[in-house]
């Protein structure tokens, strides 16, 4: 079995679960017990930034905060931190040689003075498989696995993530057909 950790899932119109269509998932960890992964392009409609961080006591930052994102359907309440490898945290997963996943609240009171990383998506929940649940779903053509990307994940309006994480491999994914692949 290939560890697709740091791969992008994007969601094929075959995608049988609505809460996963045209949905693009970060991988963060994949394994023989399962596979666990955030959802990148689905901001919360429910929850500021400024109300995540006045919940925690963290000081607002000057300038625009991002968008909180739904991470998953597992564990809601759960914040993760997403970030760029500029910054060095400690307790941090590394999930790509430039992109690592942090649930410590010292990163955001860091990114609140403006002495975090440069890129970073603050997520709650996340999705998650048992064993041989992900690998069942790629077989199915529910999912197309592609390599991460900084640009997707970090520079890419929410809107067009889901379209431009294939297009960046040559596939259209809205015509996408019963073909399953890697690229």
């Amino acid at each position: 079995m290939e560890d697709l950790s740091g791969h992008f899932l994007i969601s094929t119109p075959q995608m049988p679960d609505p809460r996963f269509q045209e949905q693009v998932i970060l991988l963060c960890a994949h394994n023989k017990e399962g596979a666990m992964g955030v959802v990148i392009n689905r901001p919360n409609e429910e929850i500021s930034m400024m109300e995540v961080l006045l919940s925690t006591h963290i000081p607002l930052p000057e300038g625009p905060l991002p968008p909180v994102y739904n991470g998953g359907p597992v564990e809601m309440e759960a914040g993760f931190i997403l970030y760029s490898s500029d910054y060095e945290a400690g307790n941090s997963l590394k999930i790509a040689p430039t992109i690592y996943l942090s649930r410590e609240s010292k990163l955001l009171e860091k990114i609140s003075k403006g002495e975090g990383p440069e890129d970073y998506m603050f997520l709650l929940g996340y999705a998650g498989w048992g064993p041989g649940q992900l690998e069942s779903e790629l077989m199915d053509n529910s999912w197309l696995t592609v390599p991460g990307d900084m640009n997707v994940l970090f520079h890419t309006p929410d809107e067009l993530k889901w379209k431009q994480a294939a297009r960046r491999y040559g596939i259209n994914i809205s015509i996408f057909s019963d073909i399953v692949g890697n690229a």
